[in-house]
Order: C-alpha cells, then sequence, then structure tokens
C-alpha cells in the first residue's frame, strides 16, 4: 500500500482536495472546469556544456495555474525527482496558499531535472542562466516573479534576475524575489517560512489551551524551514526534543543544545550521531509523545500508516503534501489539530510579496517591520480560517481550501470570460 501511495499522482491529489472545497461551496460545473486545471504549462530542454567539455541535455518547466487574483508566483525546484505531474500539483497549491492569506498573486511553479550537488558552481549558474532564457517569455514583474524552493538558493534567484536584465538592458530586481539582499532581497527572507511557522504554532497552542510547560516539540526535516522553525520555537519557550534530516534524526527527552547539534550538524554532515541524544528514524520522529509536530521535508509523511500512531496535539504541516488526504481523515476522528500546508507555510511566500512591493517603489523596510507585517497577516488568515472551520463544522484543511476556492472563484466570475 505504501509503494502505491507514493506513485500516486501528486496533481491527482490536489485536484481531489480542490474537488472537496468546490463540493462545500456548491461550485457551478463551469467554475470548476476554469479552476480545476492548470492555466498553461511549459515544458524546455536544453543543452548545457559542463566544465570537462561534455554537452548535456536537460528539462525544465513553468507551469501557471491561476493567475486572475494576480501575477503568477511560485518557487523553482531543482531535482532529480521532478515531474511535470508535481511541478502542476505545486503550482496549484500556490494559487490556494496566496488566496488563503490574501495576498495579491496567482500560483505558478517550476524547475530543473537535475541534482544540483552533482554540478560545480560554474556549471550550475550556467543550467540557472540557460533555463531562465528559456522560460523567460513567461517571467516579469507583472507576469510571473520566481522564488527559491528545494535545490535553488539566493545566489540562484540573482542568476535569474541578472539574466532578466541582461535581456531588458537594465535591472529588473523586482523579476524575482528570495535574492540576496545586496540585490533587493528583502530583510527577514530567509527565516520567513520557519518564522510563519512559529507563529501560527503559538497561536493553535492558545486556542488549544494547552497548560503543560514547557510544550514539546518535534520537527523532521532540517533545512531553512525546519532550522529557523526549531530555533524559534525555542525562544518562544517551546522545548525542542527530536529533529531529522533525510538521514535519521536525534531524540532527547529533556530537550536538544540546538547550538551544539548545528556545530555537530556542520562538521559531521548529517544530524545523526549528535552525542547529547539518541539516534532515531524519521518514522520513529513522527510518532513521539510531543505537543507539537512539524513535518519539515517531503511530501507523503503521514499517511494512513502512521496516522494512527501520531502522538502529537498539534501538527503544523511545513512541508508541502505532508499529510495525506487518507490521513488527514484519520487525524480529524483522533482530535489531531492540523495547521493545512496552505496556510503553514506560507510565510515564504507573504515576505517574497513584501520584497516585490519594496523592489516596485525602490524603498526597503527594516527587519523589524517585515516580521510585524508578517505575523499580522499570517494570523489574520489562521483566525479566518478558524472562524470557518469552526462555522461550517470542516476540519482545518478543508476550511483553509473552501476560503482560498471562494476568493480565486470571486475574482474568476468578477473578471470574466475573454473575449
Amino acid at each position: 500500500m505504501a509503494v502505491e501511495l507514493q506513485k500516486r499522482s501528486a496533481y491527482a491529489v490536489a485536484q481531489k482536495r480542490f474537488d472537496e472545497a468546490a463540493d462545500v461551496l456548491g461550485l457551478s460545473e463551469d467554475e470548476r472546469r476554469l479552476l480545476r486545471d492548470v492555466k498553461r504549462e511549459l515544458t524546455v530542454h536544453f543543452p548545457v556544456r559542463h566544465e570537462d567539455g561534455s554537452v548535456h541535455l536537460y528539462t525544465g518547466f513553468r507551469v501557471h495555474h491561476n493567475i486572475n487574483r494576480g501575477p503568477a508566483k511560485g518557487g523553482l525546484r531543482y531535482s532529480p525527482d521532478l515531474t511535470l505531474d508535481l511541478v502542476k500539483a505545486l503550482a496549484m497549491l500556490m494559487t490556494w496558499k496566496c488566496a488563503v492569506v490574501r495576498i495579491p498573486f496567482g500560483g505558478a511553479k517550476g524547475g530543473v531535472v537535475v541534482d544540483p550537488r552533482a554540478l560545480t558552481r560554474g556549471e550550475l549558474e550556467h543550467v540557472t542562466r540557460r533555463y531562465a532564457t528559456e522560460i523567460a517569455l513567461l517571467l516579469g514583474p507583472e507576469r510571473d516573479i520566481p522564488a527559491p524552493d528545494l535545490g535553488t538558493t539566493p545566489e540562484v534567484m540573482a542568476w535569474i534576475m541578472d539574466t532578466m536584465s541582461m535581456h531588458a538592458g537594465h535591472s529588473v530586481t523586482a523579476s524575482v524575489t528570495g535574492k540576496p539582499v545586496d540585490v533587493g532581497g528583502s530583510e527577514g527572507r530567509q527565516e520567513a517560512a520557519g518564522r510563519g511557522v512559529t507563529y501560527l504554532t503559538l497561536e493553535a497552542l492558545k486556542y488549544l489551551q494547552v497548560t503543560e510547560q514547557p510544550a514539546t516539540v518535534a520537527v523532521q526535516g532540517f533545512g531553512q524551514v525546519g532550522r529557523s522553525a526549531a530555533r524559534l520555537l525555542h525562544e518562544a519557550g517551546l522545548m525542542v526534543v527530536a529533529v531529522s534530516d533525510s538521514r535519521g534524526g536525534v531524540y532527547n527527552p529533556t530537550g536538544l543544545d540546538l547550538d551544539a547539534l548545528e556545530e555537530h550538524r556542520r562538521f559531521r554532515g548529517q544530524i545523526s550521531g549528535f552525542k547529547k541524544a539518541d539516534d532515531i528514524s524519521n518514522a520513529e520522529l513522527l510518532e513521539l509523545p510531543v505537543t507539537v509536530l512539524v513535518p519539515a521535508a517531503i511530501e507523503d509523511q503521514i499517511t494512513e500508516q502512521n496516522a494512527p500512531r501520531i502522538r502529537a496535539r498539534l501538527i503544523t504541516e511545513a512541508a508541502n503534501a505532508a499529510v495525506t488526504p487518507e490521513a488527514d481523515a484519520i487525524l480529524a476522528d483522533r482530535d489531531v489539530f492540523l495547521i493545512p500546508d496552505i496556510l503553514a507555510n506560507s510565510g515564504g511566500v507573504i515576505v517574497s510579496y513584501f520584497e516585490w512591493v519594496q523592489d516596485l517603489q525602490e524603498f526597503f523596510w527594516e527587519e523589524e517591520e517585515i516580521n510585524t507585517k508578517l505575523h499580522h497577516l499570517i494570523t489574520r488568515a489562521f483566525y479566518e480560517v478558524l472562524h470557518t472551520s469552526v462555522n461550517r463544522r470542516l476540519d482545518m484543511r478543508r476550511a483553509a481550501y473552501v476560503l482560498a476556492v471562494q476568493r480565486v472563484a470571486n475574482a474568476t466570475n468578477v473578471r470574466g470570460i475573454y473575449p
């Protein structure tokens, strides 16, 4: 069964979640047809000469799901496992993510089928610049604004911005977000997703009236989002007892020394083997007796197989589609409170929106102001979703989708059909 779940189309799952929201809203067949499929999908194949003189052919994608609420917005992923099906699913998720937090973007996603770790820095730059050139017909501050995702970095965004600027003949800083601050990036962007996870987790604990002190946290995935969330939750007074990366994790029920763990990771290149904790697997981490579970790694981590054994009271779904639809139902039956991905990991796109605005107006804000604005937007969205959940008697994921789909449907109906 686990193998079947891994093979299931990510896009079909995304459409299933849309269908459920459309059923609640009573959308017409015409409205469903307009929102259920992507607007456009571009596949490109391009050659890059490597430093040894050999020529490699790469495949890249850029997909727009819906742009009725504003320009397309979405990350670029560099992964050997990237497929068009996954890109379409993630583009749809971006549409709902932007809508649920009420920022004026549509949904997009893209990337290249490549393992960036297998390339030299020069080869990675050549792949990036050629890919950006291939999809440039879609890009621009008023059309489509990419951002970093798995396998890409602020430096990659700087190369794309520079490529777009060379084509235009002048600097177009608003053409991408997630850039280094030196070339128009925003303060607070690097930690935005983890900070959003933290703000939402604290609001949910308040709503759930959690009394244990300190509340305990397990974080699956120790990339940018997971590391930021772990540190910020610790600073907020929670006790981080377990973290993991792709190779495994560590657990100490009395709390982890995150500074020492970070030093260990830098020296060893992995989390496992940390002397002040016990080694555990990723599967074991998910089932620990903690207050808060933050899956911040990859898709399909909590399934119908392990959902009955989840002991966390709150799950903040920092990774896209970390919880499967089948697991959703099981968790809801067991009264596990879930903050769904389209809300939980929206901190990154919110601050990307701030970066875009700052680039367009050429006036930049201090990090404190960025964080204050992020807190306002993401907590407002949390209580709007919570209100919908309570009033319509829906779980939090369905409530988030209902809000988001309704907003996109409203924009689509108001704009009408051209010509």
